[in-house]
């Protein structure tokens, strides 16, 4: 099987918490290779064009708020089944039900400050990169 790639972002409250470390080892240590990665500031219109599928339901406006608020890091992840190994890494969304052993389940206790956010199919990892990062 040929690796697949995957878009991941390490959201503003990894970046405050100081967990970016942590969070690059566990999907390091599970055999992801990191393809391209950066640090940066978004504003409303990338996260609206991020977002495009949740811009019209009641939680977006706060998350919207939430990922404009500071730094974050996104990357490009490769791997075998790339999409799959980072979605299991990463837990349920919300931090409170996610297991034990995973990064939301180990560190978050929020539902809207999760941590991360990973493709959840080819289709749409292929759209977000090319969204994050152009030409890759």
């Amino acid at each position: 099987m040929t690796d697949q790639r995957t878009l991941v972002l390490l959201k503003p409250d990894t970046v405050r918490r100081g967990l970016v470390g942590e969070v690059l080892g566990r999907f390091e240590a599970k055999g992801l290779s990191i393809v391209a990665m950066q640090q940066r500031t978004i504003d409303g219109e990338l996260a609206d064009q991020h977002y495009a599928e949740h811009v019209e339901r009641d939680f977006y406006p706060p998350l919207r708020t939430f990922v404009t608020s500071g730094p974050l890091v996104a990357l490009v992840l490769a791997g075998e089944e790339a999409i799959e190994v980072v979605r299991a890494l990463n837990g349920a969304t919300d931090g409170r039900k996610a297991a034990p052993g995973t990064i939301r389940g180990d560190l978050s206790v929020s539902n809207r400050e999760n941590l991360v956010h990973g493709s959840d199919s080819p289709e749409s990892a292929e759209r977000e990169i090319g969204i994050w990062f152009p030409g890759l």
